[in-house]
């Protein structure tokens, strides 16, 4: 491929010793994208026993992440703009029940910039949070802490300090982006899951702003083990929209209720997004009566006659066009057998 002319970029979360480093900082480029990383996060590190809806507990970590990640964005040095700041900033975090007026490093950070600016972005989300009494605060602080424990692992930290990614130019010139996720453990896809909702953002958005909504270059996603890759927040949308900007996505899955699991009732919608179905075979009961209904019914002509008897013999002939279910032999690797 390099002979070719493309450029390479490894992202490998099995071994991190054999990845590129990727830091989604580098790509914030307004608050909107503040947002978007911290949805990205929070979909894609939900506890097993952890509602998925919209309660309080989650809501408030949103403030809390908003207004970090807006101080880390608007007022760290460029240096210091990763994921080990936020860690830093969270450790350093701090609510007392029992002294109402305690403040913590951070609180001072935040009353400071305050008096500098009181419309900032980051204060503004900061007082929200602030709302809350000081053991609820505690409560959030630790459950922030948990969500973001993989980060204790210093080769992650290390991994998403600096960028060699450069996800803004694959629309630009030709490049191959391979992502080696584990098919066996999901701990780290998040970070997958971070890096192509901001490469789908990216690149739409330098389309629209740049090239006038066309990029120079195609870029073609094969997304093996789609149902791996986590959750990518507003896909069914984009799904939708990434065509017209010469972006196209090819999802691979083993069945099609891995898709359901992730993405619930938008499933369907991702589906009928998708021009082309490619079915290498399976058992799944679900996918099987989908495609089965996908391929449709044969029309059959049906003649049906009739004698009656009495004292004089008459005759009858009745045609009709019926639709019948085709049966189909589905093997693996191989394409479908019609068996009428």
């Amino acid at each position: 491929m390099q002979r070719g002319g493309y450029k390479i970029k490894v992202l490998n979360t099995i071994n991190f010793q054999k990845s590129m480093r990727y830091n989604p900082f580098v790509y914030i480029r307004s608050e909107k994208d503040i947002l978007k990383l911290v949805n990205t996060i929070i979909a894609n590190t939900k506890g097993d026993g952890e509602k998925s809806g919209e309660d309080f507990w989650v809501k408030s970590e949103r403030l809390f992440y908003c207004a970090l990640i807006g101080y880390i964005y608007y007022e760290a040095p460029e240096a210091e703009k990763n994921f080990t700041t936020l860690l830093e900033m969270i450790n350093a975090s701090e609510a007392r029940e029992d002294d109402p007026e305690f403040q913590s490093p951070v609180d001072l950070m935040f009353e400071r910039l305050e008096e500098k600016d009181p419309e900032h972005f980051a204060v503004r989300q900061y007082k929200k949070f602030l709302l809350s009494a000081g053991k609820t605060r505690s409560s959030i602080l630790i459950s922030c802490g948990a969500r973001l424990a993989p980060f204790d692992i210093r080769e992650l930290r290390e991994l998403m300090e600096t960028d060699e990614m450069e996800l803004d130019t694959l629309g630009d010139r030709k490049t191959a982006l391979f992502v080696i996720i584990s098919d066996t453990d999901d701990t780290f896809n998040f970070v997958v899951s971070i890096l192509y909702t901001q490469l789908f953002n990216l690149l739409c958005d330098k389309a629209d702003d740049v090239y006038g909504g066309r990029l120079p270059v195609h870029v073609r996603c094969l997304l093996d083990e789609f149902a791996n890759i986590g959750q990518i927040p507003k896909f069914e949308k984009l799904i939708a929209t990434i065509r017209s900007r010469e972006i196209s996505a090819s999802i691979i899955l083993q069945s099609q209720s891995q898709l359901k699991a992730i993405y619930k009732d938008n499933a369907d919608t991702i589906v009928g997004n998708c021009d082309t179905t490619l079915f290498l075979g399976g058992k799944e009961k679900t996918t099987l009566k989908e495609i089965s209904e996908i391929l449709g019914k044969e029309t059959i002509d049906s003649f049906n006659t009739s004698e009656t008897r009495g004292r004089e013999l008459s005759h009858g002939l009745n045609f009709q066009k019926l639709g019948k279910d085709v049966p189909y032999l589905f093997v693996k690797s191989s394409v479908a057998l019609n068996l009428s």
